[in-house]
């Protein structure tokens, strides 16, 4: 196997250091023309990732892009993040990129991360998660012209900033859409508190299809914190019901966990249908609707380079042309619960 090419092998042939190296491809104006030819001439007789340290070369990023891994939950709607994650991970390397990982508990404490790794990494952008109304990350980026996309929806300015997103709403609509067909009537929703964009946006879709087959859905919708308990406690509560549903379309598998308790715990039958498809999901049989994350994330890295090859987005467009929003279709995976 042929040796692995390195930093320090391009610094042993040219005769120089390893951080003259590095200063080359990520700092060429500080080194002497002399030098820089004879680190370049060493990187093409080597072959050291010739593609990107190029690019480096040219345009005089670092090649760094970052996103924040968020606070452990429950362990089960977390490891739609860490596919993300993973799949963003992957996208960025094929297009010559490396991912940096950060922590950050809240939208305060996640932009004085920002300006602490702006201060110490020549980052060339930002990956955001987790968006909602009211984002003060966004703005605080754009004001300081550091390049960002989001995944999830700009939901306060959707037209502004570059994202790309899963529509939650066809989801939902597709869950409750099949159960329509399987005979329901009686179709409630378990959701999250209204004025979560995401939240809002399930909500939405299982609200519409219900109002296409003449029912109210008024009656039948419910919201509670994420969590298998509270989605438990709140199932428990419409089987009590005097006319309790037959099936329960729920914005998480989390929530889905906790109705499928209460209803095993009554010994009714009631179909449930949950959201992100996760592994628990798969394990118990629960019907579930994926989302398509290795697409997303590609996109997501997609978009990033076409903002920092074309300057930003104008008119709706990255500097490609390409559109600076992607909404991105999921899928209803059929299971035993529904």
């Amino acid at each position: 196997m042929a040796q692995k090419v390195t930093i320090a092998t391009v610094a042993r042939h040219a005769g120089v250091s390893r951080q003259t190296v590095s200063n080359v491809i990520h700092s060429p104006e500080i080194v002497r023309e002399e030098t820089r030819e004879r680190v370049r001439e060493a990187i093409s007789v080597l072959g050291y990732r010739a593609s990107q340290a190029a690019r480096q070369m040219r345009t005089g990023r670092s090649q760094l892009i970052a996103v924040r891994i968020e606070p452990t939950r429950d362990g089960i709607n977390g490891s739609v993040l860490d596919r993300f994650l993973h799949g963003l991970t992957e996208a960025a390397g094929e297009a010559g990129y490396r991912v940096m990982l950060y922590t950050a508990e809240d939208p305060t404490t996640e932009i004085a991360t920002y300006d602490d790794l702006l201060g110490a990494y020549d980052l060339d952008a930002f990956v955001l998660t987790g968006t909602d109304h009211g984002d003060i990350r966004t703005a605080w980026l754009a004001e300081r012209k550091v390049p960002f996309v989001t995944f999830g929806r700009s939901w306060d300015a959707p037209e502004r900033y570059p994202w790309v997103d899963v529509d939650g709403a066809v989801g939902t609509a597709a869950a409750t859409a099949h159960l329509v067909t399987q005979g329901h009537q009686r179709i409630a929703f378990i959701g999250w508190p209204v004025g979560s964009g995401v939240g809002d946006n399930r909500r939405a879709g299982w609200a519409s299809t219900v109002r296409a087959t003449g029912a109210d859905p008024a009656e039948l919708d419910r919201a509670t914190p994420d969590g298998i308990t509270q989605g438990e406690a709140v199932a428990d509560e419409l089987l009590g019901l005097r006319k309790p549903p037959t099936a329960m379309v729920c914005a998480s598998d989390s929530l889905a966990l906790g109705a499928l308790q209460a209803v095993r715990a009554r010994g009714v039958t009631v179909a449930v249908t949950g959201f992100d498809d996760t592994p628990v999901a798969q394990a118990i049989g629960l019907t579930s609707v994926s989302q398509p994350l290795a697409q997303a994330a590609a996109s997501c890295v997609d978009l990033l380079t076409g903002v920092l090859d074309g300057g930003g987005i104008r008119d709706g467009r990255t500097g490609d042309g390409a559109p600076a929003q992607v909404l991105l279709a999921p899928s209803l995976v059929l299971r035993q619960s529904g």
